[in-house]
């Protein structure tokens, strides 16, 4: 592993003056990625994770923390300082039919990127328009179509290949297949994982659905109200999930066999505003295993023991220092 992280979020923080106070979106958020790494971010709508994704690639500035991609610190950095980087950090939003320009051909919108940060040049263009179309599964008769006559697949190929036609080092992906069918989700994940491998490119895969991030992901980040939770591989995520709030996420995953039975953990009442912002666990007044120190001390990662999932962190009180397991973890929990 390189020594340091293609991808540094330090203790950052996004506040929004809203009528009647401020809204914490993101609060304190801490984590690393590494070259030719795909990292899940998941939690629930309204958890801050599309912020998040925002202000790494520039598109949001932070209210506080600091941000460092490629050993630069981006967070202080204005748009002509940070132009150079660009190219380097990319994002596919959810909604292509929002992301595409409706009035562009597929041809002009792949070309503006290569164009702009002097990838190719002009007479080379076409050439490299035609392995970026190959490169995610498009025919190149495509290119002069606009966003209007192409299927809702189609148009998320198109924003990924616009993504990576500069060849970044990370890709943000913000939901990149809650706009399409069912049918299609599988095969944009299949791409995903294949132009990773090929480009050696690092992932940010923001999601509600778990079940993709396990498909994709090598470590998995929870977030809840603006906070991470736990964070750890994703398998040890989903077979040993610590959190009450990871718990309850991972049981709300369907099982195809409607024979197999699954106890579901349900957290009562309703996510809290974000225009409040909680002292302690920000799960406090929904988990059932609180103590009253949960809303008052500042939670600290209680790293788990290597042994057992190297690098599993959790912010939870039920861990500590001398104490492994949780209250629900008497028995093991089953593989």
């Amino acid at each position: 592993m390189n020594a340091a992280p293609l991808l540094r979020v330090d203790q950052v923080a996004k506040v929004y003056p809203v009528p009647g106070g401020r809204l914490f979106a993101v609060d304190g958020v801490s984590f690393d990625i590494w070259p030719g790494e795909a990292v899940a971010l998941v939690g629930e709508s309204g958890s801050g994770k599309s912020t998040i994704g925002r202000c790494i690639t520039h598109l949001e500035p932070v209210t506080s923390g600091r941000i460092d991609f490629m050993g630069h610190e981006t967070t202080r950095m204005g748009e002509g300082a940070f132009r150079p980087l660009r190219r380097d950090v990319q994002i596919v939003f959810q909604d292509p039919k929002l992301s595409l320009n409706p009035r562009l051909k597929v041809r002009q919108t792949l070309a503006e990127p290569l164009l702009l940060h002097r990838v190719v040049q002009p007479r080379q263009l076409d050439a490299v328009l035609f392995d970026l179309l190959e490169m995610v599964s498009l025919d190149r008769r495509l290119l002069d179509r606009r966003p209007r006559e192409l299927s809702g697949g189609q148009q998320q190929r198109v924003a990924i290949a616009r993504a990576i036609a500069t060849r970044p080092k990370l890709v943000v992906l913000d939901e990149p297949t809650a706009s399409v069918d069912m049918s299609v989700r599988q095969q944009i994940i299949d791409l995903l994982a294949r132009l990773k491998a090929e480009l050696h490119m690092s992932y940010l895969f923001i999601t509600h659905d778990l079940s993709t991030a396990r498909s994709l992901c090598s470590r998995t980040i929870v977030l809840y109200l603006g906070r991470v939770v736990e964070i750890g591989h994703t398998v040890e995520i989903f077979v040993r999930p610590k959190h009450p709030y990871t718990r309850a996420l991972v049981s709300s995953i369907p099982i195809p066999d409607p024979r197999t039975r699954k106890e579901r953990l349900i957290l009562p009442g309703e996510t809290p505003s974000p225009m409040h912002r909680v002292v302690g666990c920000p799960l406090v007044g929904r988990c059932p295993y609180q103590m009253e120190r949960c809303g008052q001390d500042p939670l600290p990662f209680v790293f788990l023991d290597p042994t057992a999932a190297a690098d599993h962190a959790v912010a939870c009180i039920l861990y500590g220092p001398d104490t492994q397991r949780a209250p629900w973890e008497a028995v093991a929990t089953p593989a």
